[in-house]
C-alpha cells in the first residue's frame, strides 16, 4: 500500500492553527508544507511509525504533522521533546483539535527526553518529521542530530527558519538557517536531499490577531475568500524569482532518502 496525503483548504488547516492558538499565518505555512510534502511522499511505502524528533521552538506543535500521520494511516506516533512545558502544551493542544473534531482517529505518545542531538535508544520509525527545531540546537549538535535522524527512519523532512530572511527571524525571534548551511549539513552527513524555500506570505511577518479575531475569522465569509486567494499564492511560490525566494521565504527545507 502506498502513501497518499488528501488535498486540505487553508481554511481547513486554520482550524488546527487555532487549536493551537496561532492564526493564518500558520495555517498557510502548513498548507504550503503540504504541497511539498504530497509530490515526496507519493508512491513511497506506506509509513506505519512516525516520530517527530522535536516540537516547535515557539509558534504551535506541528499539529499538520499529526494529521499527516493520520492520514498515512500510521500506527503509532511519538513526539518527543527536551522541555516539559512544550511537551504538555502540545498534549492540550492536540485535545482543543480533537474537541473540535480534528485529528479524532489518531493516538500520540509523548517523550520527554534530555537532548535532542543525542536520539538514542529510538529505532524502527518509517518516517521523521521535524520543524523548527534544527536553528535551535547548536552547530556541533545539528549533524549528530541529522545522522541520529538517518538511523532511525527510512526519511526525514527538515524544515526551519530561513537565515537569509532577516524580517522573519528578527520578528519571531528565532534564529535562522540558510539554505547553503543546511545544504552543507546534508553533505557533511552524506545524506541526499532536495532543498528549498517555502512559505511566502504575501503579508508581513509579525501581525498579531486577539483570539476572538482569529475565532471569528474562521467563519468568516470574507476571510474564506482570503484563504481561497492564498492558496493560489502558495503554489506559486516555486515560479517567483530566486532572489525573493531567498530573501522572503520563511522557511527552508530538506526532504531526505524516501524509499522507492
Amino acid at each position: 500500500m502506498r502513501s497518499t496525503l488528501k488535498s486540505r483548504s487553508i481554511k481547513s488547516l486554520y482550524k488546527l492553527a487555532l487549536a493551537e492558538g496561532e492564526g493564518v499565518g500558520t495555517a498557510y505555512e502548513y498548507f504550503a508544507k503540504r504541497l511539498i510534502l504530497r509530490p515526496w511522499l507519493a508512491g513511497a511505502p506506506q509509513f506505519k511509525r512516525v516520530l517527530l524528533p522535536g516540537l516547535p521552538e515557539k509558534y504551535g506543535s506541528s499539529l499538520d504533522f499529526f494529521l499527516l500521520a493520520q492520514e498515512l494511516g500510521a500506527v503509532q506516533l511519538v513526539a518527543i521533546d527536551d522541555r516539559p512545558a512544550v511537551v504538555k502544551k502540545a498534549r492540550a493542544n492536540l485535545s482543543a483539535a480533537q474537541r473540535i473534531g480534528e485529528l479524532t482517529g489518531l493516538t500520540a505518545e509523548f517523550v520527554l527526553v534530555s537532548d535532542l542531538g543525542k536520539l538514542n535508544g529510538m529505532s524502527g520509525f518509517d518516517l521523521c518529521l521535524s520543524s523548527e527545531v534544527l536553528q535551535r540546537l547548536s552547530p556541533e549538535k545539528r549533524q549528530s542530530y541529522i545522522q541520529g535522524l538517518k538511523s532511525l527512519a527510512q526519511a526525514f523532512a527538515l524544515f526551519t527558519p530561513n537565515g537569509d530572511n532577516p524580517s522573519h527571524t528578527n520578528i519571531s525571534g528565532l534564529s535562522g538557517l540558510r539554505l547553503d548551511e543546511l545544504q552543507s549539513l546534508m553533505r557533511a552527513t552524506e545524506t541526499p536531499a532536495k532543498l528549498g524555500y517555502i512559505d511566502m506570505p504575501p503579508f508581513p511577518p509579525g501581525i498579531t490577531r486577539s483570539a476572538e479575531q482569529r475565532t471569528e475569522a474562521a467563519g468568516g465569509r470574507l476571510e474564506a475568500i482570503a484563504m481561497w486567494g492564498l492558496s493560489y499564492h502558495a503554489r506559486l511560490e516555486p515560479y517567483f524569482p530566486s532572489g525573493w525566494r531567498q530573501h522572503r521565504s520563511h522557511i527552508v527545507y530538506a526532504l531526505a532518502s524516501v524509499a522507492p
